[in-house]
Order: C-alpha cells, then sequence, then structure tokens
C-alpha cells in the first residue's frame, strides 16, 4: 500500500484509475476527526480544476434520524455501523454505478445531527464522485457490500492526538461543552475509531497530508 502525501499524488491516483466510460467511484474512509471531508473538498477541487467534473458525497447523510436511534436504543452511541441505514447508501452506490442521468443524495446537517434528503445533487456529467465515510471499508451487518462498489478506496490516516484534538474541537463548534465534547470523542467516537483502523489494511493507498 502506498502512501498519498498530497493532494496532487491523491489526484494523480484517482486520474489513472478512472474507467474510460461511465462514473468512477472513489471512496475516503477514516477514523471521526481525521479530515475525510477535508481532504474530499480539496481533491474534488484539484480534480474540477483537471476537468475531471469530480462531486463529493458524504456518507453522514445515511445516519438514522435522531428519532429512530431513540426508537432503537441507540441514540447514546450514534455514529456507530449499525446506525446508519446503510441499505440506502448501498441502494445509492448502486445508482451511481448504473445510472446515466442525475441523481440526488441526502446531506448532514452537523448542527441539528440530522440528516437532510435529497439535497446533495449529482449532476449527470460528474464523472468523478468522491465518497466518504467511516465504514467503506467495514465487512460486516451490510457494510460488506460498498467496497465492491467502488473503483478505489483510500484511507485517510491522521497522528492520533491530532485526529483527538480536532474532534474535540469540531464537537465544541458544533455545539458541546468542552467536557461533552470531550467525553464523546474518547467514548463512542474512539471506541468506533478502533473498529474503523481495523479496517485501514484493506484499502488501496494511506493518505497521509499532516
Amino acid at each position: 500500500m502506498a502512501i498519498l502525501r498530497s493532494i496532487d499524488e491523491v489526484a494523480a491516483v484517482i486520474t489513472a484509475a478512472a474507467r474510460p466510460a461511465g462514473r468512477t467511484i472513489v471512496g475516503l474512509a477514516g477514523s471521526p476527526g481525521s479530515g475525510k471531508s477535508t481532504v474530499g473538498e480539496a481533491l474534488v477541487a484539484r480534480l474540477n480544476a483537471r476537468s475531471a467534473s469530480a462531486l463529493l458525497v458524504s456518507m453522514d447523510g445515511f445516519h438514522f434520524t435522531q428519532s429512530r436511534l431513540v426508537e432503537l436504543g441507540r441514540r447514546d452511541r450514534m455514529g456507530a455501523p449499525d446506525t446508519f441505514d446503510v441499505d440506502g447508501f448501498v441502494a445509492l452506490l448502486e445508482q451511481l454505478r448504473a445510472a446515466t442521468g442525475s441523481l440526488a443524495a441526502p446531506g448532514f446537517d452537523r448542527g441539528a445531527e440530522e440528516a437532510t434528503p435529497g439535497t446533495v445533487s449529482i449532476a449527470a456529467d460528474r464523472r468523478v464522485i468522491v465518497v466518504e465515510g467511516n465504514y467503506l471499508l467495514h465487512d460486516q451487518g451490510g457494510w460488506q457490500w460498498v467496497a465492491p462498489l467502488l473503483d478505489l478506496v483510500l484511507f485517510v490516516g491522521l497522528e492520533h492526538g491530532v485526529r483527538l484534538a480536532r474532534l474535540v474541537a469540531r464537537h465544541e463548534r458544533y455545539g458541546k461543552s468542552a467536557a461533552d465534547a470531550a467525553a464523546w470523542a474518547l467514548g463512542p467516537d474512539e471506541v468506533n475509531a478502533r473498529l474503523i483502523e481495523l479496517t485501514a489494511a484493506r484499502a488501496d493507498h494511506e493518505v497521509r497530508l499532516g
């Protein structure tokens, strides 16, 4: 597994792996706070500068609603593999692979911690779809159907202390107190991170930008 240390390197790998026809779907996996969204945004901008017609889609749009999590008794571990609509996520990937027209995907409101259905428009001319999410390489509970639908999977790695500090800061930015932010990052988020890190070896390449 090669370690990619710049957005240009990542973009070059994706360009080399692009399908000659149809959409190319690239996965960005990684633990909470590793920088998947930041890397994805920079990557899409670089690809579009090269006329690749790229778009970023997040797995976060498939979080179960708050009411559903409460009903299932899973609200206190939101972000775990079984707190997402994995079947809906797989269905979107299948549609991206098969469809030639425009599609809509859900977004995610971090402040409200709720999905926003149909808010991400995927135009027919978007030939490279970068999908970011924690469990793209997970192999249980329905997640095993995700990786086969991706042309390339990159794992975003970051030193543990830096990742944790960024994660706590993000929780605070979206309304948690300092104490609650640290408790969530060291609790549910850390449990999930340990599970996600076990999947890193299944990626095609690792991305380490900082």
